[in-house]
């Protein structure tokens, strides 16, 4: 694959018209991606991410970049690194979404308000996914994030049909048995989720008929089930879900299906695999399910005014000590060594939790067999499959998709819900997130007291502690909160401040180019009705 980019990238440098003397605005251009940690007038950098690429990849990156320093390009061909205000609002809003809420749905107030939403992409096409809905056979909204892997057809289908699962666990034997009347008589089938998709989301129709038919499976065990009663918890209905949908993803792939286009999206949706982060906010409380990278935090207003984060997932990455025990816990003492290599699992993959990625959880033989099936039938190319083993695969499963769950009673300071894919956290700590989105929707900007130290400081550090304070204050430029929250990650300077010339930069690169520096980002917050956590007067 970095074979490929590299090559595409050299034709197209190659390929554009040189002109005899180098212009001094290519030349800055060229200098400022080189140098992407070199100070400007705007006291901010170029933070340089390189993302799954090897140090060959990154030579050959400079290499183009030198390129571009000494020649300039006919007007026509040029790269431009440049985006006026105009053109970065464009990208950063095509995919923004605002739902209000109604504080009454018939049946309790709605401890949401509202929520805001947004994505940007750095792969083409975007490896990300989100989902919102309001259950309507039991209480509470589902918002959930997707970061698809080695494609986007797993957090495309998970995104689908996950938010599905949780609903019908939550629901009771009653209304689960309507369900069923109404699916054995052939009547219309009562709504289960009121859902809250934006205009561009894409669905797999299809594989409806069969998501269907494995959904009525998994609420027919319910049924056989004595104590389901009135509906599993939050926390059982979303440990339940995670499972079961992985569980049917790699049933699917391995079953027979008389639809040729269905089978492939089975099968590429398996072997692709995504990151979940989903969060049940019922009438008290939350509950958020996280298998991998992706994080929901919390947004607290102190006493102060001030702005604190509480994490409510924690990463499933080899940044997590825990974590790292527990996957070696799993396999023999003699893979210690191999287990986790270079940060990842068998070496390849970064999220220790995962949908789909059947290629660490299948025996060797069950995926020699199933991609020897499909070979004289389909192009396995074209379903992006490689009949390769991952180094070291001596007792799978290697990865599973057990979220781990997390539950938290509001109160009224709990002000909103951040939840977005590890491309914003890549670039955010949580609680910079929290200060981000708590001070836009306050319009106020809490800055520090001087202390008696910085008052004795020299010209320049004060210089430099009033840029920081500067940036603190200024002006949000949108009006929905995910869009704000994904423009100061990317454009965030040395300060703080927003630094235009580093998002129009970041914004311009090439396709084959973006996905070394950024992750795509999605991030949906959601607001809470803060007043209904507040003690009743009698």
């Amino acid at each position: 694959m970095s074979g490929r980019v590299c090559a595409s990238v050299f034709q197209r440098v190659y390929c554009l018209r040189i002109s005899v003397h180098a212009s001094s605005q290519c030349l800055q251009r060229a200098h400022f991606l080189l140098n992407h940690s070199t100070r400007h007038d705007q006291q901010c950098h170029f933070s340089s991410r390189i993302k799954e690429t090897d140090q060959t990849l990154f030579s050959r990156r400079k290499l183009k970049i030198i390129f571009l320093w000494k020649h300039s390009f006919s007007t026509r061909q040029d790269l431009d690194f440049q985006l006026s205000q105009v053109q970065i609002n464009s990208l950063l809003r095509s995919n923004e979404q605002s739902v209000s809420v109604p504080e009454f749905d018939g049946r309790d107030l709605s401890s949401v308000r509202k929520f805001e939403s947004n994505q940007v992409a750095a792969n083409n096409p975007n490896e990300d996914r989100r989902s919102a809905a309001t259950c309507l056979q039991s209480k509470g909204m589902l918002f959930g994030v997707f970061d698809g892997h080695g494609g986007w057809p797993c957090a495309q289908a998970v995104s689908e049909r996950l938010l599905y699962y949780i609903a019908v666990a939550m629901m009771s034997k009653q209304s689960l048995e309507e369900l069923e009347c109404c699916m054995e008589q052939g009547k219309a089938v009562p709504p289960i989720l009121q859902w809250h998709k934006h205009h561009s989301d894409y669905n797999y129709r299809e594989s409806a008929s069969l998501y269907i038919e494995h959904l009525r499976v998994f609420w027919q065990e319910l049924l056989d089930s004595e104590e389901h009663g009135d509906g599993m918890s939050p926390l059982d209905a979303l440990d339940r879900a995670f499972k079961r949908l992985d569980s049917d993803i790699s049933l699917e792939a391995q079953v027979p299906l008389s639809n040729s286009l269905m089978k492939s999206t089975a099968i590429q949706v398996a072997f692709a695999g995504c990151t979940a982060c989903v969060a049940h906010v019922g009438p008290d409380s939350i509950h958020v399910a996280n298998s991998g990278d992706c994080r929901a935090v919390l947004g607290v207003q102190e006493d102060d005014g001030s702005w604190s984060a509480l994490p409510l997932s924690w990463d499933h990455n080899t940044q997590n000590p825990a974590e790292v025990e527990r996957i070696k816990a799993q396999h023999p003492q003699s893979e210690r060594d191999t287990v986790l290599i270079d940060d990842r699992l068998l070496g390849i993959l970064m999220p220790l939790r995962a949908f789909g990625d059947v290629r660490f959880k299948w025996s060797l033989e069950l995926q020699q067999s199933i991609i020897s099936s499909l070979e004289s039938t389909v192009d396995l190319d074209s379903l992006n499959l490689y009949n390769y083993v991952p180094p070291n695969y001596l007792s799978p499963p290697y990865l599973d998709v057990t979220p781990e769950i997390t539950h938290h009673k509001l109160r009224p300071q709990d002000r909103f819900l951040i939840l977005a894919t590890d491309g914003l956290w890549d670039e955010l700590s949580s609680q910079e997130a929290v200060r981000f989105v708590g001070e836009h929707l306050s319009g106020i900007h809490m800055q520090a007291p001087v202390t008696n130290s910085e008052r004795r400081m020299k010209l320049g550090k004060l210089h430099e502690l009033l840029l920081k304070r500067r940036a603190r204050a200024s002006p949000a430029l949108d009006t929905n909160v995910a869009t704000h929250l994904i423009r100061q990650a990317l454009g965030k300077g040395d300060y703080g401040e927003l630094c235009q010339e580093k998002l129009a930069s970041i914004l311009s690169l090439p396709e084959d180019l973006a996905r070394m520096y950024r992750d795509d980002i999605t991030a949906t917050v959601v607001l809470l009705n803060s007043d209904l956590a507040r003690p009743r007067r009698s």
